[in-house]
C-alpha cells in the first residue's frame, strides 16, 4: 500500500505557481494536466495537416489519371500523410490523453517525474517541425513510405548527403526518445504512486491498458529507434547495415522496423480498449462484465505482440517454418482481444443504454475493430497474405483501425472527458452531427478499399486501371465527407470550451476516481490523497469508490 505522504512529497517541490489563463499552456508547465491539453492541441494541428493531405491524395485518386498533382509530390504527401498520422497525432494524443486522467485515476498529484514529462512534450513540435520543414529541401521530402525500406530509402538522385530521408528519420529517432520517456514516466507512476487501497486489480480498465501499452514501448521501441540511426548513418556516413550494394542486408531493416510497428498498433489501440471499458459500462449502467480478465488480456495482448512482427515480411524472403509460426501467433493475439469484445457485449445485454455522443463513438469503434480484427485474421493467413500484399487491401484493414477504431475511440474519450477537462458541457447535437458525418464517412472512405485490393489495386499509385474507378470514386467521397466532419468537431469544442454552459460535477454518474474531483481539477488534484474502499465497477452501488478523507488522515497517522 502507498503511504500518501511519500507521494505527495516530490510534486509540492516541482510545480511552481501557475500562469493565470491561456498562458499556462505555452509555457514549460510541469502540471501533468497541462501538458496533457498542450499534447493533444499540437497533435490536433497536425492532425488536420495530415487529414489535408489525405483529402489531396484522395482528389487525386478521383479519376484513373495522374492529373492533379506531380508523382514526385504524390509520394511526398503518401509518405508524410503516413507518417504524420502515426508519429504526430495517434501517438501523442494518446499519450495527451493518458497524461490528464491516470494521475487522475490512481489518486497520484502528478506524474512520477514532472520535468521529464514536460521534456517529452516539447520534443513533439521539434519533431514535428523537423519532419515538415523538409519540404523546403532542393530534393524535397521522404518518399519511400511511412516504413521507409531501404535501398529504395538510401537512393538519392541529387547526391545530396542533407535529404529529406534524413529529415525523416531524424525526426522518427527524436520520436522514439520522447515515447521511451514518456513509457518510463507512465509505468513509474502507475507502480509506485497509486493512492493507498488502490490494488493492481483495483485499478480502472483504462490504466491497465495505459500500462500495458507503455511496457510494448520500453521493450520494442529501442529497436525501432536503433534501426533508425543506423539507416541513417548508411544515408549520410556510408556504412552498409543495410545497402545490399556493400554487402548490407535490406531484410534486416524490414525486422528491426516490424519488430517494433506491429506491436505499435496495440500501444495505439490498448488505450482504446480502456476508454472503451470505462464508456460501455457507464451509458450502459452496469458493472463491466469480467474485470479482471478483460484486465489481465491487455498484459497478454502486450506479450502476445512482441512475437508477431514477421506477419507484415511474408512476402520477403522468410523461410517457411518463420511463416507457420507467425501466423499462428498472428492469430493468437486474437483471442485476448476477442475476450475484450465479449466483455463490452455482455456489459451492453440488458443495460440501460443511453445513446449519447461518447457512447455513439464507442460502439462504433468497437463494430469496426471487430471488422478490422476480421481483416486481419484474413491477413495473418499466410496464402491470403501474400495474395493481397502491398494492395489496398491493406490500407484499408489498417485504416479501420487507425481511423475506425483508434480515431473514433478518440472522439469518444474527448466528448466523454470534455466536462472534466473544462468544467463545461459540449453541444449534444452538434456532437451527433459530427458522430454521423465521420461514421458514414470513414466507411464511405476506407471499405471500398478491400474491393479494390481483392480485385489487385496496389497502394502509394497515383494512376490506376479504370475498372478500379468505381471503388476509388466512392472512397474519395468518403474521404472528402470524412475532412468536412471535423468542423462541427472544432466548433463544438472551442465554443463550448469558451461559452458552453457549467457542467456538473459527475454528468455521467461515473464511480471512476477522476469525477470525485472539482472540473476542472485542481492544480495538484487532491485536497487529501484518497484511500480507496470500493469496487472500480459496481455501477448501481450506494458507496463510492473512495472514502471520506479522514480516512486519509488516520492512516498517515
Amino acid at each position: 500500500m502507498t503511504n500518501a505522504s511519500s507521494v505527495d512529497a516530490p510534486n509540492q517541490a516541482s510545480h511552481p505557481e501557475p500562469q493565470g489563463g491561456w498562458r499556462r499552456y505555452f509555457s514549460f508547465s510541469t502540471d501533468h494536466k497541462v501538458i496533457g491539453i498542450q499534447y493533444l492541441v499540437t497533435s490536433f494541428g497536425f492532425f488536420m495537416i495530415g487529414g489535408f493531405m489525405a483529402m489531396v491524395i484522395r482528389a487525386e485518386l478521383i479519376t484513373p489519371e495522374a492529373d492533379l498533382i506531380d508523382r514526385t509530390v504524390y509520394n511526398s504527401l503518401f509518405t508524410m500523410h503516413g507518417t504524420i498520422m502515426i508519429f504526430l497525432w495517434i501517438f501523442p494524443s494518446l499519450v495527451g490523453l493518458a497524461n490528464y486522467l491516470v494521475p487522475l485515476m490512481i489518486g497520484a498529484r502528478d506524474m512520477a517525474f514532472p520535468r521529464l514529462n514536460a521534456i517529452a512534450f516539447w520534443l513533439v513540435p521539434i519533431f514535428g517541425i523537423l519532419l515538415l520543414s523538409s519540404y523546403a529541401l532542393p530534393g524535397g521530402t521522404a518518399q519511400a513510405g511511412w516504413w521507409s525500406y531501404p535501398p529504395v530509402s538510401i537512393q538519392d538522385p541529387l547526391n545530396q548527403r542533407i535529404n529529406g530521408e534524413v529529415f525523416w528519420l531524424l525526426a522518427v529517432a527524436i520520436s522514439g526518445v520522447s515515447s521511451i520517456m514518456g513509457g518510463v514516466n507512465f509505468v513509474a507512476t502507475i507502480m509506485k504512486m497509486r493512492a493507498p487501497g488502490m490494488t493492481l486489480l483495483r485499478m480502472p480498465v483504462y490504466v491497465w491498458t495505459v500500462l500495458s501499452a507503455q511496457i510494448i514501448q520500453l521493450s520494442a521501441l529501442p529497436v525501432l529507434t536503433g534501426g533508425a540511426i543506423m539507416l541513417l548513418m548508411d544515408i549520410t556516413l556510408g556504412t552498409a547495415f543495410f545497402n545490399p550494394d556493400k554487402g548490407g542486408n535490406p531484410i534486416l531493416y524490414q525486422h528491426f522496423f516490424w519488430f517494433y510497428s506491429h506491436p505499435a498498433v496495440y500501444v495505439m489501440v490498448l488505450p482504446i480498449f480502456g476508454v472503451f471499458s470505462e464508456i460501455v459500462p457507464v451509458f450502459s449502467r452496469k458493472p463491466l462484465f469480467g474485470y479482471r480478465v478483460v484486465a489481465l488480456s491487455s498484459v497478454v495482448i502486450a506479450v502476445v505482440s512482441e512475437i508477431v512482427w514477421v506477419h507484415h515480411m511474408f512476402a520477403s524472403y522468410t523461410p517457411a517454418w518463420m511463416r507457420i509460426f507467425f501466423m499462428f501467433t498472428s492469430m493468437l493475439v486474437g483471442v485476448p482481444t476477442g475476450v475484450k469484445i465479449l466483455a463490452w457485449t455482455a456489459t451492453l445485454w440488458k443495460g440501460k443504454i443511453r445513446l449519447d455522443t461518447p457512447m455513439l463513438f464507442a460502439l462504433s469503434g468497437i463494430v469496426m475493430f471487430l471488422f478490422a480484427g476480421i481483416t486481419g485474421i484474413m491477413l495473418a493467413s499466410v496464402p491470403i497474405d501474400i495474395h493481397v500484399n502491398n494492395t489496398y487491401f491493406v490500407v484499408g484493414h489498417f485504416h479501420y483501425i487507425v481511423y475506425g477504431t483508434i480515431t473514433m475511440g478518440l472522439f469518444a474519450a474527448f466528448y466523454f472527458w470534455f466536462p472534466k477537462v473544462t468544467g463545461r458541457t459540449y453541444n449534444e447535437g452538434l456532437g451527433k452531427v459530427h458522430f454521423w458525418m465521420a461514421f458514414i464517412g470513414t466507411n464511405l472512405n476506407f471499405f471500398p478499399m478491400h474491393p479494390v485490393g481483392l480485385q489487385g489495386m496496389l497502394r502509394r499509385m497515383s494512376s490506376y486501371a479504370p475498372e478500379y474507378a468505381y471503388w476509388n470514386v466512392m472512397a474519395s467521397l468518403g474521404a472528402f465527407l470524412l475532412g468536412i466532419s471535423t468542423l462541427p468537431f472544432i466548433l463544438n469544442m472551442v465554443g463550448s470550451w469558451v461559452q458552453g454552459k457549467k457542467a456538473p460535477e459527475n454528468p455521467w454518474r461515473s464511480l471512476s476516481l477522476e469525477w470525485t474531483v472539482p472540473s476542472p481539477p485542481p492544480i495538484e488534484n487532491f485536497e487529501e490523497i484518497p484511500v480507496i474502499v470500493g469496487d472500480p465497477y459496481g455501477y448501481g452501488q450506494s458507496k463510492p469508490l473512495i472514502a471520506n478523507p479522514e480516512a486519509t488522515a488516520t492512516q498517515e497517522a
